[in-house]
Parts: structure tokens; C-alpha cells; sequence
């Protein structure tokens, strides 16, 4: 059974939160819409690993950066703030404070090189309180986004264990669990390093941490981030059901702290963010209709690190036909071989044309609003090579709630290989084709007639293929080849984009193109086999 912090603590750290810290009180649901429409998530990390105008790197890490990474992001409804990886606090702690784990910590093993987040905190800093200060002087309402099992702490596990001291993102539960919770036995695996969920010690202490969050701040919300990582349990452990008893009765249970404790505003709202992928939710645990019986008020569903288009929304409306669901969008749609470590990967922007376009079909599926992630890695950040870069679309943020706006813009639909990843399995690209063989792609869209024009679908390979005797039919029409563009609309970014011999073109009648699901067929007719690993749809205004 998880444990329970204890009444009298509650109240002790509810008084705390409202009389001695001295925060306004929370923006009430009731003074807008019952639903927010757009949610924006702040890692926070992205303020020192990227190169933001308004931050010099000699700074470190001050409330002023981040107070102006909340307001670059006007427009919006919701700030979730992801303050940290889920197992230091980043916050006035008494359950495990900045001082336990750096000085006390850390340094009984000699580590005292420390980030400037650590820094931070040890001065005093609190980026929640900070968070909702800055969010209530916006009138915007502040989310707390708690990640579940992030395991970026991980991948430095292997030269830990061999150095024998942890480094400054592992936590004293972590390291001193490491060897009886883990997943799996490899540390370099991070799907392995984390810790399983099936050893009750697990939820129970992320669940404290999260109750004591709750108690001591007004917070208008919470999410909890079940995509950082996504593995909680071991492929080969407890049978499903298991898992997703243990995860309501978690998600019960942060419900119940949410009712009791930090605030006396109408009920504040719990998110869940969670695969798009419905098929991988019973490995996981997860259970919508199960978690919406138990309190969960909003529904993002996400592909990890990438924008999507597919039928995701449509799928899980019927399964929570009365909970909101949001679609989440990120910076890329796709992205290439690593050139080196984590996040040296080329990447393809999303474009204005591609947010519209998202959530317009997001909206069309039924979903109340969408969510954006990653949002400011369009900046500068770990290597050149993957530039060049630009500053992140801020406009398009405020303009994604109207529909009638959305309706009028272009429409740029796509289908993506993304990257190899366990989250994200069983897309219909990467596909290779054989010669003499067809493969089916889907496409979704929401052509409006008398606004939409005739456009373009392109192909895209990793490797040369204009050589290739191609057939491409939409619905079962064929298409007729067209000159190569490599911004089919215009836009600024030029990173990733491709080279002409990568792509095959198709005019595309806007006739053919249907509301709801398309059916592309492509057969490779003459030249060796063929690899797609893109496709896109551009139908102008």
C-alpha cells in the first residue's frame, strides 16, 4: 500500500504554502474557459543547454531566466513547468532538499563540480514558487509537470558504477535502490536503468515527493509526465493488470492529495501525459477509462519528441469520450542519424503550416486543445552541425485556439519515420519496398473546399532515388510527377531539408483528397528496392 503523508503534516505544510510563503491565490477555474486550450510545457533545462537572446551563458542559472522563459511563451493558457528529472526537488524541500543531496549528499563522495540549477538552489533559489509568481502576474495558470521515471540520469550510470560515486543528477533513492529496483541488469540501457515501479518502494517514494509539491504550493494543476521515461516495469515482470492497478491507485492517490492539501480553490485539475499510442498502454499500466474514474481531468497524448499526425485523438475519445484530450506538437518532425551523442541528431523543423495543420486535425478528432513540448529547441544548442538554428515560432502559439483561423491556412499533412524508438513502434515508415511491390501509407487530412488548392505530395528517402519508376496513387488515383520544391510553402528554416535526389514529386488535385484518413499507395515498378522514410502534402490556399 503506498503510504500516506500524515494529516497533521498536510496541514502543517498547507499553512505554510498559503500564509508564510505568501503567494496570491490561485487563478480560479471559474474566471475562463472551463478548459484550457493550449499547454505549454518548460523542461527548464532547455535555459542552460540552449542559447536564448535574453540569457548570457557567464550568468549561470537566475529566477530572471526563467521568469523570461515563461513570458516568451504569451498566449498561452497553461505553463507546465517540469522542474527537473522527478527525483531532486527543485523546490523548497524538507523531504529532500537542495542542501541533502548536493552538500551533504554528493559531497560525502567527493562531488562538488556542480550545474548551475545546483548553484541556484543552494542560494536560495525555488524555481516552483518562482513559477507561480511570474504565471499569476500573466493571469496564465501554472502546472506543476512531475516526470515519473525519467532516466536521463542513466546514461552516465555505467562510469558511475565504475568511479563509485553517483553523478549530481543522481539521487540518494536512486543510488542507494539502484541495485534491488532496477529494471534491468544493463546500465548503459536506460529502459534497464530505471527503476521498476512493480517494487511498491518506488511509487511510494515518488508519491511523497509529489504530496509534499502539492501541500506546500497553490498550484493551479499537475501533470503527471508518464513519457520520461516511459518504461516502469519490466517487459518480462507483472502481468498487466497488476501494472495498471499499481498505477490508479498512484494516480488515486495524487487525486486525493490535489483535493486535500495546498489549496482552497475550486478543484484543481490532474493531467496525465501519456504515449499516443494506445497499443502501449497496457505494458505500461496505463488504463484511461481506469484513470479517469479515478481523477484524472485532462488527457495529453504525445509521441515523445516529435509532432504527429494520425488518428491518436479519435482513438482515445472513444475510450474517454468526456475527458479532454489534448494532442501534443514538439520542434521536429523528423530526424537522422545521431552524429554523435544524445541530441546531435539532425532535425526537420516543424513549420507554421505543420502546427496549423495539426492541430486543426486534432480539433476536427474532437480534442479540446493542444499542448506544446520542446517548443524552444529550435535554438542553438549541443553542436552546429545540426543548425543552422533560428529563434522558436513564438507566433504561432496564440493563434493555434482559433479555428476559424486554422481553417483558412494552408494545410501541410506528412507521415513520418521519426526515429528508431520502443515508444514509438509499428509505423508505417521506414518502409522498404521491392520492386513490383506496393506499400499502403495513411495520411490524415481536412481539406475545406473553396479554400484549399491543388498542391503537391512528395516522397522522401534517405538515399538517392530519382532513378527509381515510381507509381503513386491517393484513393486509387493516380498521380502524375511534378517539379521537385524543397519548401513546398515557404518558410525560414533550412536545417535537415534534403537534397533534390532524395525526393520523388507528385501533383496532387485537391479533389482527391479526403476529410478523415488517406490511402497512398506506392509501387516501385523499375530500379532496385526503395526506402521512404518521409512523406508530405501540401495543399495551398
Amino acid at each position: 500500500m503506498i503510504a500516506a503523508v500524515s494529516q497533521a503534516r498536510r496541514s502543517f505544510l498547507k499553512s505554510a504554502a498559503l500564509a508564510s510563503l505568501g503567494f496570491a491565490a490561485p487563478r480560479s477555474r471559474a474566471e475562463g474557459s472551463p478548459n484550457p486550450r493550449i499547454l505549454y510545457s518548460n523542461d527548464t533545462t532547455h535555459i542552460t543547454s540552449c542559447a536564448p537572446p535574453w540569457r548570457d551563458p557567464k550568468e549561470g542559472f537566475t529566477d530572471g531566466h526563467l521568469r523570461a522563459s515563461i513570458r516568451e511563451a504569451a498566449g498561452v493558457d497553461v505553463h507546465l513547468l517540469q522542474p527537473g528529472l522527478g527525483w531532486i526537488p527543485w523546490w523548497d524541500s524538507e523531504l529532500y532538499s537542495p542542501k541533502a543531496h548536493y552538500e551533504e549528499f554528493l559531497g560525502s563522495f567527493g562531488v562538488t563540480k556542480l550545474p548551475a540549477i545546483a548553484r541556484y538552489l543552494l542560494a536560495g533559489g525555488d524555481l516552483v514558487r518562482t513559477h507561480l509568481e511570474e504565471c499569476r502576474s500573466l493571469g496564465i495558470e501554472a502546472f506543476v509537470s512531475i516526470r515519473l521515471n525519467d532516466g536521463h540520469h542513466v546514461r552516465s550510470l555505467a562510469e558511475a558504477l565504475k568511479e563509485k560515486k553517483p553523478s549530481h543528477d543522481m539521487s540518494r533513492f536512486f543510488w542507494e535502490n539502484y541495485e534491488s529496483f532496477r529494471i534491468g541488469p544493463d546500465p548503459t540501457d536506460w529502459g534497464q536503468g530505471v527503476l521498476n515501479w512493480a517494487y511498491p518502494e518506488v511509487p511510494e517514494h515518488k508519491l511523497a515527493l509529489i504530496r509534499e509539491l502539492i501541500a506546500r504550493y497553490p498550484i493551479d494543476g499537475l501533470e503527471l509526465d508518464f513519457l520520461r521515461h516511459w518504461n516502469r516495469f519490466a517487459p518480462d515482470g507483472i502481468p498487466t493488470t497488476e501494472r495498471a492497478a499499481i498505477t490508479t491507485r498512484f494516480v488515486r492517490e495524487v487525486r486525493t492529495a490535489l483535493d486535500e492539501g495546498g489549496s482552497d480553490s475550486p478543484r484543481r485539475p490532474l493531467a496525465i501525459r501519456v504515449p499516443a499510442k494506445l497499443a502501449l498502454h497496457p505494458e505500461q499500466g496505463i488504463d484511461l477509462r481506469a484513470l479517469a474514474d479515478a481523477g484524472v481531468d485532462l488527457v495529453t497524448l504525445s509521441w515523445s519528441y516529435f509532432t504527429f499526425q494520425d488518428d491518436s485523438v479519435r482513438q482515445a475519445k472513444t475510450l474517454v469520450p468526456d475527458t479532454p484530450v489534448y494532442a501534443e506538437m514538439t520542434h521536429t518532425t523528423y530526424t537522422g542519424r545521431a552524429l554523435g551523442g544524445s541530441g546531435t541528431q539532425p532535425y526537420l523543423r516543424t513549420t507554421d503550416e505543420q502546427f496549423y495543420s495539426t492541430a486543426d486535425l486534432a480539433y476536427e478528432q474532437g480534442a479540446t486543445g493542444v499542448s506544446l513540448f520542446n517548443f524552444p529547441y529550435y535554438r542553438a544548442h549541443t553542436t552546429p552541425e545540426i543548425g543552422p538554428f533560428t529563434e522558436p515560432p513564438f507566433h504561432v502559439l496564440p493563434k493555434l485556439r482559433d479555428r476559424d483561423f486554422l481553417s483558412r491556412k494552408p494545410r501541410w499533412y506528412f507521415a513520418t519515420a521519426a526515429r528508431k524508438d520502443p515508444v514509438l513502434p509499428d509505423l508505417d515508415l521506414p518502409c522498404l519496398i521491392q520492386r513490383t511491390e506496393t506499400k499502403l501509407l495513411r495520411l490524415e487530412a481536412n481539406p475545406i473546399v473553396g479554400i484549399h488548392r491543388d498542391g503537391t505530395l512528395r516522397l522522401r528517402s534517405d538515399e538517392p532515388i530519382t532513378d527509381r519508376g515510381v507509381t503513386v496513387s491517393l484513393n486509387g488515383v493516380k498521380l502524375i510527377p511534378a517539379v521537385f520544391s524543397a519548401k513546398p510553402l515557404p518558410h525560414r528554416y533550412e536545417a535537415f531539408l534534403g537534397e533534390e535526389e532524395q525526393f520523388l514529386s507528385f501533383a496532387c488535385p485537391v479533389s482527391l483528397v479526403r476529410r478523415g484518413e488517406n490511402e497512398l499507395a506506392v509501387r516501385l515498378d523499375a530500379g532496385i528496392r526503395m526506402r521512404i522514410v518521409f512523406a508530405d502534402l501540401v495543399l495551398p490556399t
